[in-house]
């Protein structure tokens, strides 16, 4: 069963963008281990009660967990992501640089019917981050969900402290609507997130083009 502009491979210059698969497990927990201190902070958490424990390097307390145990808990969400891809309400990439595996690329939480729209996340090796890679990325993945996944707007929610990550959508030219007070939980608590958008409309010859036009 395949989903409107799902499965999908997508590649600009040294970037590509693959579906991610369940048997991308031990290297992909071997990554986010290596970048624990990197993305820590920004990892979303699992409040008690939620009935998920996640997947990555974090349990519900922000207590790390062992490699098996990663391993484990991201085969169960690549699982969980791919159902999702099938019905049309996931796009999960995995993000590979040169042929390097280097972080992950998901617009997801897609509402179809009247509103069309999804929200990306995304990550990034720290050895591999302010490189371009990221903004590419997105940039890649915005034009494919608008032109090929049937979505009109692109949305990210990101802390106020995390300046790499709004550099990114700053670069893409993201439109900043604002705050969103203890929008996701993150690090055992609800945090505060900012929400930036792009409307298809609003970039009608695609955000790669637009990258590319953007002084460097």
């Amino acid at each position: 069963m395949t989903a409107l502009g799902w499965p999908a491979t997508l590649r600009e210059r040294s970037v590509v963008l693959r579906p991610i698969r369940r048997r991308d497990a031990r290297a992909l927990a071997a990554l986010r281990e290596a970048n624990s201190a990197w993305l820590g902070p920004w990892e979303a958490t699992y409040p008690e009660g939620s009935g998920y424990s996640g997947w990555g390097g974090f349990s519900q307390d922000g207590v790390a967990v062992t490699r098996d145990d990663a391993v484990a808990r991201f085969r169960q969400f690549a699982r969980d992501l791919l159902r999702a891809a099938r019905a049309g309400e996931s796009f999960p990439w995995l993000v590979e640089h040169e042929g390097e595996l280097v972080g992950q690329m998901t617009v997801s939480v897609i509402g179809r019917g009247p509103m069309c729209a999804g929200a990306a996340g995304y990550w990034i090796d720290q050895g591999h981050a302010g490189r371009g890679i990221t903004p590419l990325a997105l940039a890649m993945a915005f034009d494919h969900v608008v032109n090929d996944g049937g979505l009109h707007r692109v949305e990210a929610a990101i802390r106020p402290e995390n300046a790499a990550s709004l550099r990114v959508v700053a670069k893409l030219g993201f439109r900043d609507e604002g705050m969103r007070p203890g929008y996701i939980h993150v690090g055992g608590h609800w945090a505060d997130h900012r929400i930036f958008a792009l409307n298809a409309e609003e970039v009608p010859g695609g955000l790669v083009a637009r990258l590319r036009r953007a002084p460097s």
